[in-house]
């Protein structure tokens, strides 16, 4: 696929309505985290805050609030439950960076290289705590269960991550299996708990969750299509996944069209996770010559499209007076390349 894609086509399309909207519920939901989190203990609010302060959008606090406000719910208490979302996703990033021995984090020192392995991780556990307090002040057993299961979800899938670290594979079932885990499931939650808090009818509320598991299945797809982009494009790495040993599609790919010793030299590899810059740069070259790349792209085109179905139904029964909400959720398919969220 070329740049002419469904997907990089939108990207470059100016949506002036998205980052009106942002600018508008953004400061609500930080302060909403500021004060959720005001009271951890001393030793891990340095932390927090550190993790908390820069970088993302807010993706999924922000699905939340739109979701819930599409369907109706103006409320401001929408607000408290759209930061616990986020604690959730920042606690995993805690956790996942010090499994990962990650240097950099959304641009600034990764927390566990500034403040320690023992008392990042203690971090996280702390906002996993803190986030599902403020779920339980709801008292909607159906809140709770939705995020204790996202909080599951996002461990199994970074489990079975780590189990097939440096394996390859001759289909992608398991690669949809783990990201399904450890991205597509907690931004399916955060659409889903907003038409829950939103009283929104079984069908709805499957609809939104529908919605949010596939733009988390594309955007996963898309951040690994963009491990091979060049460095000045991303500002990190090229590669890094082949370093790591995670098969990807565009790694599954490019190990397919290799002939029967280079596949068996390449896996040997990449069990071993030892590949030199210049072996690692020799691949991403062939992926991007090859078109590998796009080719997953493709793939995250067809979960745009059942992202779009699915906001479709859920909207079908809506008054008009939503539709400002309608534009902000599509363009969060569109831009769904923006991976600083």
């Amino acid at each position: 696929m070329t740049e002419s894609s469904t997907l990089q086509t939108a990207m470059t399309r100016p949506v002036t309505s998205l980052s009106a909207s942002l600018a508008a519920e953004q400061p609500a939901i930080n302060i909403a985290l500021s004060e959720a989190t005001a009271d951890l203990p001393a030793l891990v609010l340095p932390i927090v805050r550190h993790v908390l302060g820069p970088g993302g959008k807010r993706l999924r606090p922000l699905l939340t609030v739109f979701v819930a406000r599409l369907l109706g719910y103006t409320a401001k208490d929408i607000y408290p439950l759209a930061a616990a979302i986020e604690m959730f996703h920042v606690a995993t990033l805690l956790h996942d960076d010090v499994l990962d021995n990650a240097v950099l984090r959304r641009g600034q020192t990764a927390a566990h290289q500034v403040f320690g392995v023992t008392e990042t991780i203690l971090a996280g556990d702390a906002l996993l705590a803190k986030g599902n307090h403020v779920v339980a002040s709801y008292s909607e057993p159906r809140l709770t269960a939705s995020t204790a299961e996202a909080i599951a979800r996002t461990a199994g899938g970074e489990i079975l991550e780590l189990e097939q670290q440096g394996k390859l594979s001759e289909n992608l079932l398991t690669y949809l299996e783990v990201i399904t885990g450890k991205t597509a499931w907690m931004i399916r939650t955060a659409c889903e708990i907003g038409a829950i808090l939103a009283k929104a009818s079984p069908s709805q509320i499957a609809a939104a969750a529908e919605y949010g598991l596939n733009l988390g299945m594309a955007f996963q797809l898309v951040d690994d299509a963009l491990d091979f982009a060049p460095s000045a494009q991303t500002g990190k790495p090229e590669g890094g996944d082949v370093r790591e040993g995670k098969c990807t599609p565009p790694i599954s790919f490019y190990w397919k069209t290799l002939d029967a010793p280079e596949q068996e030299l390449f896996a040997a590899t990449f069990a071993e996770q030892r590949f030199t810059d210049a072996e690692v740069k020799a691949v991403t070259l062939a992926i991007r010559e090859q078109g590998l790349d796009d080719k997953t792209r493709t793939i995250a085109d067809t979960y745009l499209q059942r992202a779009q179905d699915a906001l479709d139904k859920l909207t079908t029964d809506l008054p008009s007076a939503s539709a400002p909400f309608l534009s902000i959720l599509t363009d969060f398919i569109i831009h769904v390349r923006d991976r600083n969220a």
